[in-house]
């Protein structure tokens, strides 16, 4: 798993990375890696986003519409699924298992 921050939703990453970091940590045990934040969407959106949201289809857009929308990309670099904001990471599991497994 990986986070990337973005202060793109109601301001909600307004501090510096490090400040992000130490909160999510503090507050709800993160302990993998947090990049720097980025634009998720818009004219100067990350071009990793770029690549997810063409790949991996929203459900009305393709656009990120809210913070915690999960990529799950296989070890060739291929999207396999895009899951909404509301999905739980735990919630990943059986399709990560099954991506590992077959």
């Amino acid at each position: 798993m990986l986070g990337f921050p973005c202060n793109q939703f109601n301001q909600q990453d307004p501090g510096s990375d490090d400040d992000i970091s130490a909160f999510c940590q503090r507050n709800y045990g993160v302990t993998f890696p947090l990049f720097s934040k980025i634009d998720v969407k818009g004219a100067n959106a990350h071009p990793l986003f770029v690549h997810l949201t063409e790949q991996a289809q929203g459900m009305i857009t393709n656009r990120i519409k809210w913070n915690f929308t999960k990529f799950l990309i296989d070890r060739n670099g291929h999207v396999v699924k895009r899951f909404a904001p509301q999905t739980k990471p735990e919630q990943l599991k059986p399709d990560i298992e099954k991506l590992l497994h077959g």
